[in-house]
């Protein structure tokens, strides 16, 4: 289906310590989203009041991720920079198509997903990896252009207001901060002029601070978050209680299955706050363990993106430094937010946390990331890609 056996990737050729990395998380949000999930299935008419209905789902996300990312490995990475333009013009596409109404559908007053009837598709998932693409793909065509204002800068600068307009319209803050900060991570790993990069973080933190300023519901996350326990039953809820599985954890947790927290106390606790569920289980070994397969994986990324600027494959490299930026501001935001250490943002914890169109695009994303270094290391063996 892929082409001879011949030129298929060889097994050898695999980095299995990252290979093996990604399925320990998957294989622990497995697990997290169905202990965190039971009580919720089980008092839930939606589902039926199945207690495994979030685990079968989960895995049947899974399975599809793990087609999808086979797909996704066989693709060179010369095709993936032929039509990165036309990728990125799709991902704008779906995010509009998500604002329209009758299309688009809302969830706690946020409308970022499209129906498709079985499941509900959130295109600013895939949209991240598709400003990885882009972004890679504008930096190595405007090499020559990055210390300019006009050639360089101010292109990117407008299509990033054209996404941003359109997640800030979900709302979703979230996954604006994550591809803003994919954005300009290449631009600077590109080349781009560290004066117009200084300039670009101070135009960033002076729009952040008016788009919280100006919207009620971000000003509130943002005070509940300062203090929680000044209003715990209100805008300090959410925070208080993953404060609270936190202090239950303590070093080896209160057991697997054995939460309170999530017995309806916790919100969004097999999504947004599955991180808490962890703490409060599996206690800080738990935590540790998924912070230093977070950091392996972002470390490996970084390695491989280099070892291909060495090789002077300039597209691969920054595409895969892009994915670790990307998979490591996400994970470090949802800690925090779970940590209490920054606002809530409804970001969901890569590859643990509930949900298809995440799963599916961090599994694509990391079998990008695996194809960058089997090139690298059939470049290196002198074998033609």
């Amino acid at each position: 289906m892929f082409g001879s056996a011949k030129s298929r990737p060889a097994m050898a050729a695999f980095d299995f310590a990252l290979l093996w990395a990604v399925v320990l998380l998957l294989a622990l949000g497995l697990v997290m989203v169905y202990s965190s999930s039971i009580a919720i299935a089980e008092g839930s008419r939606a589902t039926g009041q199945q207690p495994a209905y979030f685990l079968i789902r989960q895995s049947v996300f899974l399975m599809i991720s793990g087609m999808l990312a086979v797909v996704t490995f066989q693709m060179p990475l010369a095709i993936w920079q032929k039509y990165a333009l036309y990728l990125f013009m799709f991902g704008v596409g779906l995010l509009a198509l998500v604002l329209v109404p009758g299309i688009g559908r809302e969830v706690n007053g946020s409308q970022r997903w499209l129906s498709l009837f079985v499941i509900n598709f959130q295109p600013s998932e895939v949209m991240k990896l598709f400003a990885v693409i882009y972004a890679a793909d504008y930096t190595v065509r405007k090499a020559g252009d990055m210390h300019s204002f006009s050639k360089g800068f101010l292109p990117m600068f407008v299509v990033m207001l054209l996404v941003g307009g359109l997640l800030l319209r979900e709302p979703d803050f979230g996954a604006f901060a994550v591809i803003t900060a994919i954005a300009m991570g290449i631009l600077f790993l590109g080349g781009m002029n560290w004066r117009l990069f200084a300039g670009l973080l101070v135009l960033l933190l002076v729009g952040s601070v008016l788009l919280i300023w100006i919207s009620p519901y971000r000003l509130q996350r943002v005070v509940g978050f300062m203090d929680p326990w000044a209003d715990p039953f209100g805008k300090g809820y959410q925070l208080s209680h993953a404060l609270i599985a936190f202090g239950r954890g303590e070093w080896l947790g209160v057991g697997l299955g054995a939460s309170v927290e999530k017995l309806f106390y916790l919100p969004e606790a097999h999504t947004d706050f599955l991180l808490a569920v962890i703490a409060e289980e599996l206690g800080f070994v738990g935590v540790l363990l998924v912070v230093l397969a977070f950091s392996f994986i972002v470390a490996r990324a970084f390695s491989i993106g280099r070892q291909a600027a060495q090789l002077e494959r300039h597209f691969p490299a920054l595409v895969a430094q892009g994915i670790g930026m990307w998979l490591g501001v996400q994970a470090i935001i949802n800690m925090g937010v779970n940590m209490g250490v920054l606002p809530t943002k409804g970001l969901t914890l890569p590859l643990l946390s509930f949900g298809g169109s995440g799963i599916a695009a961090n599994c694509c994303a990391l079998a990008l990331l695996l194809r960058v270094d089997w090139e690298n290391r059939q470049l290196l063996r002198g074998v033609k890609i």
